[in-house]
Order: structure tokens, then sequence, then C-alpha cells
């Protein structure tokens, strides 16, 4: 078994303690809601949110991956981190034990934010990840982040 890690970065106007609400502790009401084309529905299928919670990531109709099931790590407000693993679905998972995601936002002095993703793939023994299924994975973040933005933009009072 190998590990595979990857960094997405972004930046927004956003700001962190906003963005961190909307994304993470909001984010099984909202992403749905805003990105419709990738989420159809999110599901706390076990636990209150915090560690050791379980998540299951419907996706929409179209979308390569039918579902996943992550399962909450560590969650820090203050901090504003959150971890997860995936433990099932659809995605990778004939090539992969697991993936774990660690999310860290950070303010900016403009006010908004800087965020950064860390994935680490866990591969099962022999197999080899290719960099066009790692670029879909960062495409969707990147879509999924413009989406809750746009949506933030749009509803300053949310």
């Amino acid at each position: 078994m190998g590990i595979l890690t990857t960094t997405y970065e972004f930046t927004t106007p956003i700001s962190a303690p906003r963005m961190f609400k909307s994304f993470i502790l909001d984010g099984e009401n909202l992403l749905p809601k805003i990105a419709p084309q990738v989420f159809k529905s999110i599901e706390i299928i076990h636990g209150d949110g915090g560690p050791g919670t379980i998540k299951q990531f419907n996706f929409a109709e179209g979308t390569e991956i039918k579902f996943v099931k992550h399962r909450v790590d560590a969650i820090d407000k203050e901090k504003m981190t959150y971890a997860s693993t995936l433990i099932e679905g659809d995605t990778l998972m004939d090539k992969v034990e697991s993936i774990s995601y660690e999310l860290k936002l950070e303010s900016m002095p403009d006010g908004g934010c800087k965020g950064k993703n860390t994935s680490k793939f866990n591969t099962k023994p022999g197999v080899e990840i290719k960099e066009g299924e790692i670029k879909a994975g960062k495409e969707m973040s990147d879509e999924i982040v413009k989406a809750v933005e746009a949506y933030l933009l749009a509803n300053p009072n949310e």
C-alpha cells in the first residue's frame, strides 16, 4: 500500500469564519442548494456533525460518482480546520483503501481567506492513481468553492 498526497489551494473574498460555517458546518444544507449539478443531497447518517459522524454525499444525475461516505475525524471551529476520511463509495474504491482530507482556512488581511485542502490517497497494493483522476477531483473542488463563493457574495446576510 502506498500513500499519494495532493494539495488544493484557493483564495476567496469571503471571510474564513463565514466560509467555514457555510462550507463545513452547514454544508449538508447549503451545498445541494447551490450546487445541484454536483450534489443531489448530503445526509448525516450517524452522529451529530462532530468527530465520528458519517455523512453520505449523493451526487447529481450525470455525474461520474453516485455516492460517497465520509467520516468526520476532527473539526475545530476556532482554528477553522476540518478532517475527514472517505470510507465508502463508488469513486476510486477499487484503487484505494481510503482517502483522508484535511482542510484549513486562514483569514487574509483584505477580509477574504485562503484555503488549503490536503488529500492523502491510501492506495491498494500495486495500484497507481493517474494524474487525470486527481485533476478531476481538483476541478470538482474548484467548482464547489466557486459556487459557495458566488452564493455568499449574492446573499450577504446568509
